[in-house]
């Protein structure tokens, strides 16, 4: 239970990949971390890519980044949607200019691309996204989990076991 008192957002939005959202939200929490779902509306379900749903807890406009020790965001074809938001971009920027931890897998490396902090970063992703990751600066490593200073990264749902313990070590270092 070392994550006693800490806070962390996941982003949804619909088409987010089922295991890549519940796997880390479940793993964290199991750490005693309170983790809130949010998305462009409060109360909203959204529908993952095999089906599963997820509730947000709150909407993009009512957090405060400050409030909160870390952010996920979670793969599938939900980064697409969630990059597009000028709140999504901005939490990102702010948990990154503050070395709050920030967990992306899979296609969740669009929404860093998008609030462009990865020059200069090491990550991973999906190897689809690999040369967008490289385009916006960063190096890309094709490995299960790279952590970068604040930024624990993974390619896709194998990589869930060491990803998420990566991700709830960096939250405990704080």
């Amino acid at each position: 239970m070392r994550l006693i008192n800490k806070k962390v957002i996941c982003l949804v939005d619909e088409e987010f990949e089922d295991l890549e959202l519940w796997y880390p939200i479940y793993r964290v929490r199991e750490e005693g971390a309170e983790v809130h779902l949010v998305g462009a509306e409060k109360g909203r379900t959204y529908t993952g890519k095999y089906g599963v749903p997820a509730v947000s807890d709150y909407a993009f406009d009512e957090i405060d980044s400050n409030d909160y020790d870390a952010i996920l965001v979670p793969g599938g074809w939900a980064p697409d949607k969630l990059r597009r938001y000028n709140k999504v971009l901005q939490m990102i920027k702010e948990m990154d200019a503050a070395g709050k931890p920030i967990g992306q897998i899979c296609h969740a490396g669009w929404v860093l691309i998008s609030a462009k902090i990865l020059e200069g970063r090491k990550v991973t992703s999906t190897p689809g996204i690999k040369d967008d990751m490289e385009n916006a600066g960063s190096e890309w490593f094709d490995e299960a989990v790279v952590v970068d200073s604040n930024i624990v990264s993974a390619r896709r749902p194998p990589d869930l076991p060491p990803y998420a313990k990566a991700f709830c070590d960096a939250i405990a270092s704080r």
